[in-house]
């Protein structure tokens, strides 16, 4: 026999009247005013399934999952350590709108094959100065780490990103203040990881592609297919699930 129903705490309360009202999309399948918003501490290393703490509106949100009626998943990379001309190719051909969240001490002096997806219509976006483990860290040096790329990128290409990715997928409520106080408006994690041999995991829920799904495609290590490789394959999966690549930064707006 079930015990009584309690009530919901207040914050978790809070967050699922969020969620709620981000998934009431309006009439022809524009994009949710706003993220998914869960209420538990950041957590994840590696993992990448962190949530807000306490959905707190003073805080940019954490998002792996866009709720939308668009049948869209938003293809996301990091890093910058694979720079395969092919993928530009790819990207210029099939007009791809993926979102590369840049470590400055990863893309070194390779900003340059950076400059030429953009110029093919990728979006770039923070992903720190020096890819260390947020979580714990003072305030001031995930600040220094957030702004300083947030400098970095606005002084090579002359912009100013929205969107912040933690490296390894791990962040505390520091690191949502830090982010906030350097412009971020939302922490971008996954729920899906294209790995270097071309299959998909999932850090949650279903285990297939859904629609609003952000796909983490990790750099490191020596994958088995080129990053032009998996994306192809990728790119199959999603035609015979119809669904297409849509543009992260037109579904989580700035605010």
């Amino acid at each position: 026999m079930t015990g009584p129903v309690r009530p919901l705490r207040r914050g978790v309360a809070t967050a699922v009247l969020l969620a709620v009202l981000a998934g009431c999309d309006s009439a022809g399948g524009r994009p949710a005013v706003g993220p998914t918003v869960r209420a538990e501490a950041g957590k994840g290393a590696g993992g990448g399934a962190g949530r807000s703490p306490r959905g707190d509106p003073g805080l940019p949100p954490v998002v792996d999952h866009v709720p939308t009626r668009d049948k869209v998943v938003f293809l996301t990379y990091d890093d910058g350590a694979e720079r395969d001309p092919r993928f530009i190719d790819l990207v210029r051909r099939r007009r791809l709108p993926v979102s590369i969240f840049l470590t400055d001490s990863v893309v070194g002096p390779g900003y340059g094959h950076f400059a030429r997806l953009r110029s093919v219509g990728a979006s770039l976006q923070n992903h720190t100065l020096d890819h260390p483990a947020l979580r714990g860290l003072p305030y001031a040096g995930q600040r220094a780490e957030i702004c300083g790329q947030q400098r970095k990128l606005r002084a090579r290409f002359g912009i100013r990103p929205h969107l912040f990715r933690p490296p390894h997928g791990t962040y505390d409520t520091t690191t949502l203040r830090a982010a906030g106080d350097c412009g971020i408006t939302a922490v971008v994690l996954w729920r899906v990881t294209l790995e270097g041999d071309g299959t998909l995991t999932y850090t949650r829920g279903a285990h297939r592609l859904t629609p609003g799904d952000i796909i983490s495609v990790p750099a490191g290590g020596t994958p088995a297919l080129t990053l032009e490789e998996r994306t192809t394959r990728l790119l199959r999966e999603l035609a015979e699930r119809g669904l297409r690549v849509g543009r992260l930064e037109d579904h989580v707006r700035r605010p």
